[in-house]
């Protein structure tokens, strides 16, 4: 499993514009929606507010890994935002959050496990100081994506 192979380089937001957790997470979910007719937009959001209801997927560092199960998917899906100021979502450490993989995996027993091992990638990658630095410097979606897709490499 690759991030990717999941993830398209017209689902990476280098600039999240929103300020509130409902928002962020209905900007990161709407190019999910765009690409895939099967998603409803406010249901999607509202299943990941649900699931971050239960406990925030603000991690620390500046990451969060929002994500949830949804239906009407065949496969995970997933994209990045980035918040340049930083914003606050409710993180672990109490900072503000600038880095986010959003995953939305199929609501099937099946799905699970790629869903934690994609999860578990997702934060393998992300603990590398240097390689979030990188992301926070790109200057383009394109320049985000290829360096995601250079440290995908790596693992």
């Amino acid at each position: 499993m690759n991030i990717r192979d999941l993830l398209d380089k017209s689902r990476i937001v280098a600039d999240i514009t929103s300020i509130d957790k409902e928002s962020i997470l209905g900007e990161l979910a709407a190019p999910l929606a765009t690409d895939n007719s099967s998603i409803d937009l406010g249901l999607l959001t509202e299943k990941l507010l649900e699931r971050e209801n239960l406990s925030s997927t603000g991690i620390g560092d500046g990451i969060a890994i929002p994500h949830c199960k949804y239906k009407k998917i065949n496969g995970i899906i997933m994209s990045f935002g980035r918040s340049v100021k930083g914003v606050d979502f409710d993180s672990i450490d109490n900072k503000d959050t600038n880095l986010f993989f959003l995953l939305v995996a199929p609501d099937t027993p099946k799905a699970a496990g790629e869903h934690l091992r994609t999860l578990a990638k997702i934060t393998r990658i992300l603990k590398n100081n240097d390689f979030r630095n990188k992301l926070m410097s790109a200057e383009t979606s394109e320049e985000i994506y290829r360096l995601i897709a250079e440290e995908d490499e790596k693992y």
